[in-house]
């Protein structure tokens, strides 16, 4: 029997006053993404669309859902970004770039949060309305970000968490020594990765302490000052070790995962995002610890991709947690176009799902797992 499909998709939650015009510049007669006429669905409306980068399929496929929107809505979308997600500078260029091309409208997913605020004044200033999609910007300046399309990430990391601790549960509850749990995040600075690194922390901790577990989190000190009540490490019955590779690649990421899964006491890793996911995959070509039964590693990754898909039909993963990018590209795209209509717009949190071998077959999850 198939087992009950897990989502999250919440109602938009924060309406925004948007009867100002779009910004700016661009002929009359704008094109759309394949380069036809405005279709007369809309204004016609120049885009520019800063992504995280394409070194994962995960944009590629928002890139879909981004060129699909486009053409239904007869708009043109210019879509830039850096060749790695801790490619932070070039990002904040090309957005800067993006800016000065004056365009009716700019989708954003920010690389890092702190880094973008000076260039969205900017463009507050200019009266070129933002969308921001995959990820927020918390501090942004008042006014310049519309609205913003994201998964809910606390609670995405939360799933991952409430799948792996059922499975673990008979492990931890007889475990005669502490064990750990390993984490890899990609990075300590973009809100959907640290929402979702510290939604998995949270809820595994609540679960291991609402059974009389002792919870330790160490590692990277970004997660670590999140924790409250964080218990001595030589105290705790289960230790949470967070790891953050020094760029955003899989073979750094697989660096990270090997560290912490050669270690004696782990019992079970985390990837929260392809990236990472993808890093304890390449780790375990060597490691061959990966899996269900004795003396194996559990594994739970985030997001899809051909290789991840993979390892959760043969069982080295227990399941992943996939979001929808095809979405959250479409409805960047949307948002924008109704800004430029005059309609007002309000947060959207899109769908994600908890999928493995059983499920990933099923209607509502087949279409979000992107190779």
């Amino acid at each position: 029997m198939k087992k009950k499909v897990l989502a999250v998709l919440l109602g938009g939650c924060m309406v925004a006053g948007l009867l100002a015009g779009c910004g700016g510049g661009g002929d009359d007669a704008k094109t759309s993404d394949d380069g036809s006429k405005d279709s007369g669905k809309s204004g016609g409306y120049n885009f520019e669309v800063v992504v995280k980068s394409f070194q994962s399929t995960y944009w590629q496929a928002a890139k879909q859902g981004i060129d699909t929107a486009a053409k239904e809505l007869g708009v043109k979308c210019n879509t830039t970004g850096p060749n790695a997600e801790s490619d932070i500078a070039d990002q904040v260029n090309m957005l800067n770039n993006a800016i000065n091309k004056a365009p009716d409208g700019i989708a954003l997913a920010a690389c890092d949060q702190s880094s973008v605020l000076k260039s969205l004044q900017n463009a507050l200033d200019k009266k070129i309305p933002v969308v921001c999609f995959d990820t927020g910007v918390a501090d942004a300046p008042e006014g310049s970000v519309y609205a913003t399309v994201v998964t809910n990430n606390e609670e995405a990391g939360g799933i991952a968490a409430e799948k792996m601790y059922e499975a673990l549960k008979d492990q931890l509850a007889n475990a005669k020594d502490a064990v750990r749990i390993g984490e890899v995040n990609q990075d300590a600075t973009s809100g959907n990765i640290t929402g979702r690194g510290m939604g998995f922390i949270n809820k595994f901790k609540e679960l291991a302490e609402a059974d009389g577990k002792k919870v330790a989190v160490v590692g990277n000190e970004y997660y670590v000052n999140l924790v409250e009540n964080n218990a001595k490490e030589a105290d705790a019955d289960i230790i949470i070790e967070v790891a953050v590779p020094a760029q955003t690649t899989v073979e750094l990421s697989a660096t990270e995962a090997s560290n912490i899964m050669n270690k004696k006491d782990t019992i079970a890793m985390f990837g929260s995002n392809q990236v990472t996911a993808e890093g304890l995959l390449t780790a375990n070509q060597n490691l061959d610890v990966l899996g269900a039964g004795d003396g194996k590693i559990l594994g739970v990754g985030f997001d899809a991709g051909s290789t991840q898909k993979a390892a959760v039909k043969d069982g080295t993963l227990l399941g992943s947690v996939t979001q929808a990018p095809v979405d959250q590209g479409r409805i960047a795209i949307e948002t924008l176009n109704d800004i430029c209509e005059g309609k007002e717009v309000k947060d959207v949190e899109t769908a994600c799902y908890w999928y493995d071998a059983e499920t990933m077959e099923d209607a509502e999850i087949a279409p979000n797992l992107y190779d």
